[in-house]
């Protein structure tokens, strides 16, 4: 018996009185789809580096507590499942904005230059416009939806942070604005009132920003310096900027017990606020004493999520506990 396959690309492989003809089209066509599917997960992968998701899940994770907050604790569930999508895709947006405007100074930094637009990986840079433009825009809408003030909360941080840019990190009243508008749209979006409680969390959030951002500049100073970013705090001696991180760092400090006191927060808050806030002084103070990149780059990653995100994790836990959960 014989049996044979006609199509393009064939070869007979004969086994006794059998011959098959073997298609390598047939065998071609499963790597063909790998590689598409490889080429595509890169794709993707270029796309969500541009939206900076680490930075965006902060954000978001912050605003959540604010919405809990806001919420005695409790807020509605389906209210806050709109807050969370609103917010992700919002500042996944402007995340993604930054990134494409700032994609010129990010290619003469080391620390940046292997990111998805300087590096050409996804070019030309316009491509990631319309993801951008379209997160962003639904990202308003949404706010809208739940209220007013969540827009124009939103609409002041979205503008703030495209503005608030490498060349202009020194303009301080725009990246307090982009650091307080998440805060500001989850808290409006459970409740329309402010508190004395949001705005001493603004506050915090306000002294936060600075310490942050200027921590991780001093860490690479020459890499800004070499990018041509020369503004505050580069244009200081690093002696007198780790001065004022550590002046930062104790009015970052008061401002978490400030926290206690415009609220109903137990012991839980303070215990945990006072360990957290004296370990942050102690991070400034050990880099005032030596001004070395490396402790400044530990005071940036302790000012992230360790310090800010535990902070807000123990006002809602304090929230709870004090609720009966």
């Amino acid at each position: 018996m014989k049996m044979t396959i006609q199509r393009n690309d064939t070869s007979d492989v004969t086994r006794g009185s059998e011959t098959l003809s073997l298609d390598y089209a047939d065998v071609a066509l499963p790597a063909q789809r790998l590689s598409w599917l490889k080429a595509t997960c890169i794709t993707v992968g270029n796309y969500l580096d541009v939206l900076k998701l680490r930075e965006t899940s902060l954000i978001v994770f912050l605003g959540a507590c604010a919405a809990i907050l806001a919420g005695g604790g409790h807020p509605p569930v389906e209210r806050l499942s709109i807050v969370l999508v609103a917010l992700f895709i919002a500042s996944a947006g402007a995340n993604g904005l930054t990134n494409y405007l700032d994609r010129a100074i990010d290619a003469r930094m080391e620390r940046t230059k292997h990111r998805a637009l300087p590096s050409k990986r996804l070019h030309p840079a316009e491509k990631v416009l319309p993801l951008t433009l379209g997160l962003t825009i639904a990202g308003l809408v949404l706010a809208w939806y739940m209220h007013p003030f969540c827009f124009f909360a939103g609409l002041g941080g979205t503008v703030a942070a495209t503005v608030w840019r490498k060349r202009w990190t020194c303009v301080f009243p725009q990246g307090v604005l982009a650091s307080c508008a998440p805060i500001l749209a989850a808290w409006f979006a459970i409740q329309s009132t402010p508190s004395w409680l949001l705005l001493s969390i603004c506050l915090l959030i306000s002294i936060w920003m600075p310490l942050h951002l200027w921590s991780v500049m001093l860490a690479w100073r020459d890499d800004y310096v070499n990018a041509g970013i020369k503004f505050f705090p580069l244009n200081l001696r690093v002696e007198r900027a780790a001065k004022i991180l550590v002046a930062l760092s104790f009015l970052l400090y008061a401002s978490s017990i400030a926290v206690y006191f415009t609220s109903d927060f137990t012991w839980i808050y303070m215990v945990i606020a006072n360990i957290l806030g004296i370990t942050l002084v102690y991070t400034s103070l050990r880099l005032a004493a030596s001004t070395s990149s490396k402790r400044s780059w530990t005071l940036y990653k302790l000012s992230a999520f360790p310090y800010m995100g535990l902070l807000f994790v123990a006002m809602c836990l304090d929230m709870w506990l004090r609720g009966g959960l």
